[in-house]
């Protein structure tokens, strides 16, 4: 069975009541949920983990090369500048595995400041702008 993490960057937390006419108004709890929901039919093992510390977040890649899983990754706000994170995505795929880069939003339509992705460069696929199924569909490359 393939084993990934689903890693989930700042704010995610706040789900459901942070601009919730942006990010919708499903929790984390539903995000997790639906995502474990998701991978069992997949036939993925999964861990759903989230996190507002930058470290903490490269850490779990570290952890990925290690243990040989693949990554599903919403770096959120680390998305735009956060190189520290960069370099650890790129030791995930430049060790042969899959890191897919998601986002419940479009970051082209929003801001000028989303537009640009430091990880999506590294990432072995990006989904972005369908909402809870971008990871659906994210998972779905995995198998």
């Amino acid at each position: 069975m393939t084993r990934a993490l689903v890693l989930n960057g700042p704010n995610l937390s706040r789900l459901g009541t942070r601009e919730p006419e942006v990010y919708g108004s499903e929790t984390f709890a539903d995000l997790a949920a639906a995502v474990q929901g998701w991978a069992a039919e997949l036939g993925l093992e999964v861990d759903v983990r989230q996190t507002d510390h930058e470290g903490e977040l490269v850490g779990w890649l570290h952890e990925a090369v290690d243990t040989r899983c693949d990554v599903v990754l919403n770096p959120a706000a680390f998305t735009h500048y956060s190189y520290a994170l960069r370099d650890a995505a790129a030791q995930v795929t430049g060790a042969g595995l899959r890191l897919v880069e998601v986002h419940l939003t479009n970051p082209y339509a929003r801001e000028t400041f989303r537009h640009h992705s430091v990880v999506g460069p590294v990432a072995t696929g990006t989904v972005a702008g369908f909402g809870l199924t971008s990871y659906r569909l994210a998972l779905s490359s995995l198998t």
